[in-house]
């Protein structure tokens, strides 16, 4: 935003909004071919006006704290903007495009892309013919448990130690996912070489990994950095993670659309199923976001690789033949969950590999925030507002 937008914003003075700045309240650059003109951050703009109008009322504030838009944690790692993504600076989408999932892991817990720790051998999940017939998040938690209580280094916190048992956990993880077949030389290539995929399908796998990585404080990222901060090990900050992803509003959200998209395989044309779906009261999932009024950027680009990958797919033509009839009907573009369905269909990944894709990817972000969390040192634990009955006096 301009000095004056920003000022009327707030309803400050410009010299008010400098002090805000030079105090770090707000952060603000230089604008691109302007030698004197700065922006200032629309994000920082908006919390600090809300803050100061739920001062004059606290208990729209105590209601609010928890809910969408109102950050209680301070993290390096992830920026949403706008409608961008970024990992510590850098563009989502075209990180998803030029880097490895091994480079992101170390961007993530580290800060630089050349961490050495993408060489550190998982453990085979031991028990995995005795869990064949439980689905992935189960056979996960099982699996992590079980390598944590045999893992001499689980208590280790220390930053490159967690990033050394974070790199275990998400090779332990595919391995789960593709029923402990063979490793490859990268995460991307062992799935890909479980599930048949071809050349065009790894690259795919590897961005649907990237841009999985982390995305702020969302409920199952809150969740694994509130294990991490009860000095939990890693190993307990991705069971939790997984415990939360796989709700039916987070992660789980996958099977819906992987349903919704099946049904429409069957039934044509896609217009029509639509206005059945609506008329008879269903939910229309995977679309909108409430993070992005201009569409998630995640969709956009999962679903621009997939066009520009498989041009000639008649699963990929219905796909966006729903996704043009459902953005038109409940005027929200798809969401991450609806592109990690797309993916599953076109690649004809096995039942179930959206959530896979989607846990894998995000631990990452659920180590990062862990490593950050163990780093403070800190105890998150939120006070609550009592509502209920007031207890007789003495």
């Amino acid at each position: 935003m301009s000095a004056a937008d920003a000022a009327n914003a707030l309803r400050v003075s410009r010299a008010t909004l400098y002090a805000y700045v030079s105090r770090g309240y707000i952060r603000s650059q230089s604008v691109p071919g302007s030698s004197r003109e700065r922006g200032y951050s629309r994000d920082d703009i908006d919390r600090l006006r809300r803050r100061t109008e739920e001062r004059r009322d606290p208990d729209r504030a105590a209601a609010h704290a928890l809910q969408w838009g109102m950050p209680i944690l301070e993290s390096s790692i992830t920026l949403i903007d706008g409608n961008r993504l970024f990992y510590r600076g850098h563009d989502a989408a075209t990180l998803a495009r030029t880097r490895s999932v091994a480079e992101i892991a170390s961007l993530i817990w580290t800060g630089r892309f050349d961490a050495a720790f993408a060489t550190v051998a998982s453990p085979a999940p031991a028990g995995e013919r005795r869990r064949a017939d439980l689905p992935f998040v189960a056979r996960a938690q099982a699996a992590l448990a079980v390598a944590a209580a045999h893992d001499p280094l689980a208590f280790d916190v220390r930053p490159q130690s967690v990033a050394l048992c974070g790199w275990r956990i998400l090779r332990l993880l595919a391995r789960v996912a593709t029923r402990a077949g063979a490793e490859a030389a990268t995460i991307d290539q062992s799935l890909a070489r479980a599930w048949g995929v071809g050349v065009h399908g790894v690259d795919v796998l590897r961005t649907t990994l990237i841009l999985c990585a982390d995305h702020e404080l969302n409920v199952s990222s809150f969740t694994a950095r509130s294990v991490a901060s009860a000095g939990s090990t890693p190993y307990a900050v991705v069971i939790a993670g997984l415990a939360a992803l796989e709700g039916t509003r987070h992660g789980g959200a996958t099977d819906r659309v992987e349903s919704m998209l099946a049904s429409m395989r069957r039934r044509q044309p896609v217009h029509g199923v639509i206005g059945d779906r609506l008329r008879r009261g269903e939910r229309i999932d995977g679309f909108g976001h409430p993070l992005y009024a201009g569409g998630d950027p995640r969709a956009a680009a999962l679903l621009d690789l997939l066009r520009e990958r498989y041009p000639r797919s008649a699963e990929l033509t219905i796909i966006l033949q729903c996704a043009t009839a459902a953005a038109a009907a409940v005027r929200e573009p798809p969401n991450i969950d609806f592109a990690l369905a797309a993916v599953a269909r076109v690649l004809r990944l096995p039942p179930g590999a959206p959530l896979m894709l989607f846990a894998i990817g995000r631990a990452v972000g659920w180590i990062g925030h862990a490593i950050e969390q163990y780093t403070n040192g800190q105890l998150i634990r939120p006070r609550a507002k009592y509502v209920g009955v007031i207890p007789p006096g003495p």
